[in-house]
């Protein structure tokens, strides 16, 4: 009996023809200018420049879109420190490279913009245990890093007489997202620098 050839299997749906990557970092950037509870589904639609039908079928609904826009943000800012914190470099320079970011990130329409983590727990933390979540794992993250490059500074003999780096890393993570809250102000870049200068000289030989 003649053997018949296997049947090719149905296609399962139009492939996706859009960049996901390129279209949650545009998503993150309204949700970082409206917040989560201003930006709209049309708002989301213009910015990925997808239907809604594709918006829904690649990310589900608004909030997970907003999660995963969370995500980027968060890996994109743990990348930044993984650099600045390398265990080849000098923890000091680490620090101040650390510091220089803020600085940045602090001045003039920057500042003004301000961190979408800090803006997400000002609007959803204690309402939203995903966003919880996401937001203390991120804070125990950057600690844990500053507290690493601390105690590198210590074995270096680097640090001031007292100072613990685990105590040091608390106040740290504190002091630049207080920073970040007060950028909004837009302060110039000399009292930002000023500022952490003076933070820096209390820890620092």
């Amino acid at each position: 009996m003649r053997r018949q050839a296997p049947l090719e299997p149905l296609p399962r749906g139009r492939p996706r023809t859009f960049d996901t990557e390129a279209a949650v970092e545009r998503a993150m950037n309204v949700f970082w200018t409206r917040g989560y509870h201003a930006t709209a589904l049309p708002d989301l639609l213009r910015a990925t420049k997808l239907s809604r039908g594709s918006l829904y079928a690649a990310f589900g609904d608004k909030h997970a879109l907003f999660l995963r826009a969370l995500d980027r943000y968060i890996a994109d800012a743990l990348a930044r420190m993984d650099v600045e914190f390398a265990s080849d470099r000098d923890p000091v320079d680490g620090l101040r490279a650390y510091f220089a970011g803020y600085v940045e990130r602090n001045s003039g329409a920057n500042g003004r913009r301000g961190c979408l983590l800090v803006a997400t727990a000002m609007e959803l933390a204690g309402r939203d245990a995903e966003v919880d979540r996401r937001i203390a794992s991120f804070f125990k993250a950057m600690e844990a890093r500053v507290a690493d490059a601390l105690s590198r500074a210590k074995a270096a003999d680097k640090l001031a007489a007292g100072v613990e780096p685990s105590s040091a890393a608390r106040i740290i993570v504190c002091f630049v997202e207080g920073m970040r809250v007060v950028g909004k102000t837009a302060p110039a870049r000399i009292i930002s620098q000023a500022t952490v200068d003076a933070l820096l000289d209390r820890f620092i030989r």
